[in-house]
């Protein structure tokens, strides 16, 4: 990796985002933002509305309102594969590589042209971003674990060279050693000029990557801050992230 490649992208504007399912209202006026060079965490505890919120942004909840501009766009009402062709990457909680297909095929499955503004990748900087995937080049994605599954998937979403990518819950369920290995992965794409959003509860996996912090809490934003400044503060940790 060069680390030399600087973006000049704008920003992930959120305002006002609710969402619902049927009739339950599950967001309320969320507000937050990513800017150029920035790696954003959106902490809270399971059901808090973390997901949800990453997959209103990308269209994939029917039901919603409020305003989302990316690099300067309105995308509140696009479709999602619009969304995606724009430049966000999406790498969901569950995974969804194609277990039929090799590590390599998988990732040419992800293969889009370089995008003016966003970092492009080549599969040898993934292989380098990720160097478990290079030993496993040939390998069927289904005798993969779960850890280099989750490498897989992010590899794939860089194929299609996004100018800002979000993460879901990227360290859940991984070993110590493989979130070490992510958390490393994430700042370097970062050093590329590489936008990042994820939502995480491991409040110590945030704190290695997270510039900023927005903390929800039933589908409300309760803080938005520095990430050291939530480290700090034992009051918003145990209102709204201790288990």
């Amino acid at each position: 990796m060069s680390g030399e490649q600087t973006m000049n992208g704008g920003r992930l504007e959120v305002e006002g985002l609710n969402a619902f399912y049927g009739r339950a209202h599950i967001l309320f006026d969320v507000a937050l933002s990513v800017g150029a060079g920035e790696v954003v965490a959106l902490m809270g505890r399971n059901g808090a509305g973390k997901s949800t919120t990453l997959n209103a942004i990308l269209g994939l909840v029917e039901n919603r309102r409020g305003t989302v501009h990316f690099d300067g766009a309105d995308i509140s009402r696009q479709p999602t594969h619009r969304i995606v062709r724009a430049g966000l990457g999406y790498v969901p909680e569950d995974r969804r590589i194609f277990t039929g297909l090799t590590v390599s095929e998988n990732l040419d499955v992800g293969l889009q042209p370089a995008r003016g503004g966003a970092p492009t990748w080549t599969r040898e900087m993934l292989f380098e971003l990720f160097p478990n995937l290079a030993e496993l080049q040939d390998r069927r994605a289904d005798y993969i674990s779960g850890g280099e599954q989750q490498m897989l998937t992010i590899a794939r979403t860089l194929m299609g060279n996004p100018s800002l990518i979000m993460l879901d819950e990227p360290s859940e369920g991984l070993a110590p050693k493989i979130v070490e290995q992510m958390a490393a992965a994430i700042g370097t794409m970062k050093a590329e000029g590489l936008r990042v959003l994820i939502s995480e509860q491991n409040l110590h996996f945030a704190a290695l990557i997270a510039d900023r912090a927005y903390v929800i809490e039933k589908g409300r934003i309760r803080y938005d801050g520095p990430m050291a400044e939530l480290m700090t503060n034992t009051e918003v940790r145990d209102a709204y992230l201790a288990v």
